[in-house]
């Protein structure tokens, strides 16, 4: 990976930051290209500790991609991310998870043959039982494990309206509830941060309406959030701060007014 990345980037829009720590997140000029189709290009975002923060643009300009290098399930071409102090660009999409930074897919992705339950067992990190020796030597503390997550488990969903579901398959589930368990299981890790990719597509108004005051409880309990939306609506009720992308590039960046007043934006994100 090249690390000839910017050192300081201009504002792009909007009042510059005026943040005093630092970034919980921070990305500086990333770039991925797909043979000769440049699908990011030295794209920059930061995300403090505490917001929830939207990240928005046409179809097809890279966000979802931006999300994938955030996250190192894609190498980036060029760049670098900051997480919580830490550089982790060089570090596989499981070791970013267990330093806290979690992600969802815009297809929800659950273990169909497996419960509920198991689904959300599976998420915990560092669990004693992982280990072979483990069951032989450590028995006893294993056992006072899982009964501690299946409480855990048990707890966050009934906070998701997922606790008479619990023993059911999670292939059984619609769609919005394979949703609401992704980001239930991506709670069982206690993450830092959450990246959500398009938590309300496909989802019925009156569940869309539930998952942003989820999102917003679990912000006011202390998690941090990026969102990749196309509902203008859940992006402008729910976020401190947009970010704008268009043909991989940065556009803009503000609140939701700064930005829904933004010609820019009107031009190359709605048309206008």
């Amino acid at each position: 990976m090249d690390d000839n990345y910017p050192t300081a980037v201009e504002p792009i829009g909007g009042d510059p930051q005026g943040q005093p720590e630092m970034p919980l997140l921070t990305a500086q000029g990333l770039s991925k290209a797909f043979g000769g189709i440049q699908a990011v290009q030295d794209a920059q975002i930061d995300v403090f500790k505490g917001q929830i923060v939207g990240l928005i643009g046409p179809n097809g300009a890279g966000k979802t991609t931006l999300f994938n290098l955030l996250c190192n399930f894609i190498a980036s071409d060029r760049g670098r991310i900051i997480f919580d102090g830490e550089p982790i660009q060089h570090l596989p999409p499981h070791q970013i998870a267990l330093q806290g930074m979690i992600r969802t897919f815009q297809v929800a992705r659950v273990l169909s043959r497996l419960s509920v339950l198991d689904n959300m067992l599976l998420a915990a990190p560092h669990q004693t039982g992982e280990r072979l020796q483990n069951l032989w030597w450590r028995s006893h503390l294993i056992r006072k494990e899982e009964r501690h997550l299946k409480e855990k488990a048990q707890v966050i969903l009934e906070s998701v309206g997922l606790a008479p579901k619990i023993n059911d398959y999670a292939g059984a589930l619609s769609g919005g509830q394979r949703k609401l368990l992704e980001m239930a299981r991506a709670l069982m890790a206690d993450p830092k941060l959450m990246l959500l990719d398009e938590p309300a597509a496909g989802v019925n108004p009156t569940l869309i309406n539930q998952i942003c005051e989820y999102i917003q409880q679990w912000n006011q309990g202390g998690i941090t959030f990026l969102i990749i939306e196309h509902n203008m609506d859940v992006i402008m009720s729910l976020c401190d701060r947009v970010w704008v992308l268009a043909e991989g590039q940065n556009l803009a960046v503000g609140s939701p007014a700064e930005i829904q007043a933004n010609p820019k934006v009107l031009e190359a994100y709605l048309g206008q």
